[in-house]
């Protein structure tokens, strides 16, 4: 059976193209922490929320102590009284369950439930999300108020929208506490059903490692040298489980009670330990949350990658960019402050993207705690500040974006994302430490957004035939299932290409009997006799001139066409680049690490033999938006210089006309009603 749920269409009030029934406007706001806050602050936080055009504000994510100060004992009264006052102003609300932070009393009474890293070290209380997802005190206390929530809030007016839990499998993915083996072993037996098939599938007669009881099988522990790796991509997929049920507990229990959309904030590029294509058939709506790293170069590259795969997990439909940062973050190395700009480029490049709802952390910077220098809606330093003057100026730009609710991007490329792919990849001993799967999709996406090409993400057995084209960057393990979908979705005429060290497992991190590439060597039409990875900083020519680095392979082509060969390196002679046809499409095959205008050039020659267009490099970010009748194109320029003209309509955000004459600004953004759509 397949190793991924896919998502699923499911009928439900959105399919009319707004998430909160009967509201159809783009939400604007972020998390809202009054607990930490002094009584008399609350008015003047309200007011400045409507000065800034806020409509919902998440509330409740860290007060599991205030709402239940002993066990079984309630206290709304904070909750009661905010929730009144938020709807009076007009803002509505994302009511959460506080369950990433248990109070003190739950440790004191439930020690063993604390989470133990693959060291053996538990985890002791002062932080957030530490606690066993397997542990039935936690998941009982979970559900309790999950369902005390639902039960006094679920017809209050005010609140729209549900939020379990914060950041699954942030800061702690895997737990190794006792309970969590036991449920591991039992999600084995249900896995596999006998001891046989599981040695069978783990190859335990490797280094003598074979199970004679299931009391003997444990979690893969911290030991002398590299551990099982089908062992520990089995608990790598036990725990994304474990957390998965997590939230089924949670959401069942408030749906008893509530009829607004429930859903949970995924943290889709930055948390990779959560496979998040099986979660994103649980949510009523994708929402995510999202956080540059300040120093990484063009970061705004992330943004837009990010927000693809949003979308993507969204299966098109809208979503939630539920947090983001107004300014610095508090915990990376040198949390650089944002460029005036940078907020609204961020903002509405996630808008671009699909995202119906933009919010940031936080509302109020805070005075307390280990977040007080991250930044915030309104700023320590207030609303004289530029940054809340920033702040007011993109709410009333969001609130003049409310015709995109319910549009839809559409992208007729893809690239192969699999969470359980890249958990295999990055397990001990493989053939070169410069291995990177992230690297290499990151590469490849950035030369098609400097393409001005549109991609989505997508699971490599999903439904591949809305696309042209399917890039494989890095997709290590390829299982039975999504090898069958690669050769039809070729087969049909389709075109695939794929870079180095793809194909090489299947399900359980074992190599298919046969040479490289296993599982795609019948769609590649060629044979891998042997990997050649270079050494550090060595690089090889190709026959045109390019250069490669990190990788070569050994390369006979069975069916396939030579495109390019080495000059020189390991595989001086070899194939390089290689294009097979396969029924009615063809696949590529790059077997080094190309980038910048060599991978430009690999990438352009794969769409130009697919029929697909693109725009010469530039700096401006270019979306549409469509509906059945109406096309919007969200344009920013990341660039220094204005750039981008081509485009008749009327920018929503300023009511003024473009022509096609009219360029986007440097560091500038606009939003075209495009004309002659209808």
């Amino acid at each position: 059976m397949p190793e991924t749920t896919l998502r699923a269409e499911q009928p439900d009030s959105r399919t009319t193209g707004t998430w909160i029934p009967g509201r159809r406007i783009i939400r604007f706001g972020g998390d809202y922490n009054p607990e930490q806050w002094p009584r008399e602050t609350w008015d003047e936080d309200i007011r400045l929320m409507k000065d800034a055009g806020v409509n919902l504000v998440s509330i409740g994510i860290f007060s599991w102590a205030l709402i239940e100060p002993e066990e079984n004992i309630f206290d709304f009264s904070f909750l009661d009284e905010i929730i009144d006052l938020l709807h009076t102003a007009g803002i509505d609300v994302d009511l959460a369950t506080p369950t990433a932070a248990p109070p003190a009393w739950f440790y004191r009474k439930y020690p063993h439930s604390r989470a133990v890293t693959r060291a053996g070290t538990p985890l002791a209380f002062g932080s957030r999300g530490i606690v066993s997802p397997s542990s039935p005190e936690y998941r009982a206390a979970s559900r309790r108020i999950a369902m005390q929530l639902a039960r006094r809030y679920g017809s209050h007016p005010a609140v729209v929208l549900w939020h379990v839990h914060n950041e699954y499998g942030t800061p702690v993915a895997e737990s190794y506490d006792e309970a969590s083996v036991a449920a591991f072993r039992f999600w084995l037996q249900r896995r596999y059903g006998t001891l046989d098939r599981l040695n069978d599938a783990w190859g335990t007669n490797f280094w003598g490692q074979r199970y004679g009881q299931w009391a003997e099988v444990d979690a893969p522990r911290e030991s002398g040298t590299a551990s099982n790796p089908a062992h520990r991509l089995d608990f790598a997929r036990f725990s994304s489980d474990a957390l998965l049920e997590c939230y089924r507990i949670e959401r069942d229990a408030i749906r008893e009670h509530a009829p607004q959309p429930i859903t949970t904030n995924f943290m889709a590029i930055t948390c990779p330990s959560v496979d998040l294509w099986q979660w994103a058939n649980e949510v009523d709506i994708i929402a995510n949350d999202h956080y540059l790293i300040a120093e990484r170069p063009k970061n705004h590259l992330d943004v837009s990658r990010s927000g693809d795969l949003c979308r993507s997990l969204a299966g098109g439909k809208p979503w939630i960019l539920m947090e983001h940062s107004t300014s610095a973050v508090n915990w990376q190395p040198r949390n650089i402050a944002k460029q005036p700009g940078e907020m609204r480029r961020n903002s509405l490049a996630h808008a671009a993207r699909g995202a119906d709802a933009v919010m940031f952390f936080q509302i109020r910077a805070g005075q307390k705690g280990a977040e007080k220098f991250h930044s915030a809606l309104i700023p320590q330093a207030g609303e004289g500040s530029k940054k809340w003057r920033e702040a007011v100026e993109l709410g009333a730009e969001i609130a003049s974006l409310d015709a995109l609710v319910g549009s839809r991007v559409h992208a007729r490329v893809a690239i192969a994302w699999d969470w359980v792919s890249f958990w295999a990849q990055d397990l001990d001993w493989r053939p070169s430490v410069d291995l990177d799967h992230r690297e290499r999709i990151e590469e490849f996406y950035a030369t098609l957004w400097r393409r001005g090409v549109t991609v989505d993400f997508v699971h490599p057995a999903a439904d591949l035939s809305g696309y042209d084209v399917l890039f494989a960057p890095s997709l290590y393990l390829v299982d039975d299932d999504a090898a069958a979908n690669i050769r039809a979705f070729v087969a049909n005429g389709g075109t695939f290409a794929a870079s180095y060290f793809s194909g090489i497992v299947s399900t359980n991190d074992d190599v298919p009997f046969g040479p490289y590439p296993g599982q795609l060597r019948d769609v590649l039409g060629l044979v891998i006799e042997e990997f050649l990875p270079l050494r550090a900083h060595e690089t090889v020519t190709l026959s045109d001139g390019r250069t490669g680095r990190v990788w070569s392979d050994d390369i006979t082509p069975s069916s396939a066409e030579v495109v390019v060969r080495y000059s020189d390196g390991p595989a001086a002679g070899a194939p390089a680049i290689t294009r097979n046809q396969h029924g009615a499409g063809s696949a590529w095959y790059l077997s080094t690490a190309l980038d910048g205008a060599d991978l430009d050039l690999f990438v352009t020659g794969v769409l130009d033999s697919a029929g697909v267009s693109y725009a010469p490099p530039s700096d401006v970010e270019t979306v549409l938006r469509t509906t059945d009748d109406l096309a919007f194109a969200i344009q920013i320029n990341h660039g220094t210089h204005d750039d981008g003209a081509g485009l008749v309509g009327h920018d929503l955000l300023t009511g003024s006309p473009v022509t096609a004459t009219d360029a986007v600004p440097a560091g500038g953004v606009r939003v075209v009603e495009i004309s002659g759509t209808a």
